[in-house]
């Protein structure tokens, strides 16, 4: 597996992580064991970035990650993210205090079976926090020898640059993708100024860009993307023609789309890495060989024109979560 490395101060791991959300979250039918066998795989293959969050499954994914790294713990970078709440009546909501940050590290170890973080990761900023208190007291956890390297996810240029001055930042981990662009315009720009990582989530668009979603009716009812706008089923058709682009040049590569969009990803530059999720080996290994896929000139091209920056249709969340990005 090739390697990268987060960052000017963050750690080397894998080309491509794997991002576990879907294992817990519905994303189809949930598969315990084959999400586990999935992790084994991932790590016997090279791929050690492993990314979860206290609040997928509210915790749930995070105990599921814990068993499957026992007794292999030594073999993965371990990331997860912390920050995102379930209030009591089902709303949710962002912590960014420092108190919290501290409580929700202790039963984030406890839940990993774990005495360190290897990245912890702020899952969106919180904008009744300074983001100065939340990331001191993050550096209280490096300081403490629970965490090893810190991150941010969601968070805009100037959050960044005042972040990074109070401790150094090893990663931003937002999404990025074909279909997800906004990132190039002054995020990706930002990173690369202050030597900060990027780990690209979703980088198959939810799996949109995998050419395997063609009408909202391929979503079981309790996939939570079915409240994402771009799954609505007159955006799901305007989308369309851009896959129409993407599986011709797949064709021309030899290779699935999915295959095509992670090699495009990770074309843009050395500092991207991706996190495409999934609870299925055979996934897993399809998503490895896209890391050897070399993509010519014209192909870049024609895949970018396709998919030009803020040219996707529908919003890439429900209106609520949309305001808490890029803060």
């Amino acid at each position: 597996m090739k390697r990268r490395r987060l960052g000017t101060r963050g750690p080397e791991v894998s080309a491509i992580g794997l991002g576990c959300m879907g294992m817990t979250i519905r994303y189809g039918e949930p598969n315990d064991e084959e999400s586990v066998a999935t992790v084994h795989r991932a790590l016997e293959a090279g791929i050690d970035l492993i990314n979860t969050a206290d609040a997928y499954g509210q915790g749930r994914n995070e105990e599921l990650v814990g068993r499957a790294l026992r007794g292999r713990r030594d073999k993965a970078i371990l990331t997860t993210k912390f920050g995102n709440i379930r209030n009591p009546d089902g709303s949710t909501a962002v912590n960014g205090k420092p108190a919290h940050v501290k409580e929700a590290c202790e039963a984030s170890l406890k839940r990993l079976g774990t005495d360190y973080i290897d990245l912890y990761c702020l899952h969106r900023v919180d904008p009744a926090t300074p983001i100065e208190e939340t990331v001191g007291a993050m550096a209280d956890l490096v300081a403490a020898g629970k965490v090893r390297h810190i991150g941010l996810s969601e968070a805009g240029p100037q959050t960044l640059r005042r972040a990074h001055a109070v401790h150094p930042l090893a990663c931003l981990e937002t999404e990025y993708s074909l279909w997800s662009r906004d990132v190039e315009a002054d995020i990706l720009p930002a990173c690369r100024e202050l030597g900060i990582g990027f780990v690209a989530y979703s980088p198959l668009g939810r799996g949109f860009l995998t050419g395997a979603i063609r009408k909202a009716g391929d979503l079981i009812e309790a996939d939570r993307r079915r409240a994402h706008p771009r799954f609505a089923e007159e955006n799901i058709a305007r989308n369309l023609k851009k896959i129409e682009v993407l599986e011709a040049v797949a064709r021309e590569a030899q290779a699935s789309p999915a295959q095509v969009a992670l090699a495009w990803l990770l074309q843009q530059d050395d500092d991207i890495v991706p996190i495409p999720g999934t609870k299925r080996r055979t996934w897993l290994d399809a998503n490895i060989a896209a890391v050897d896929l070399t993509l010519g000139t014209d192909a870049l091209n024609r895949l970018s024109d396709a998919f030009p920056l803020g040219g996707t249709a529908g919003d890439r969340y429900p209106a609520g979560q949309m305001k808490r990005l890029g803060l």
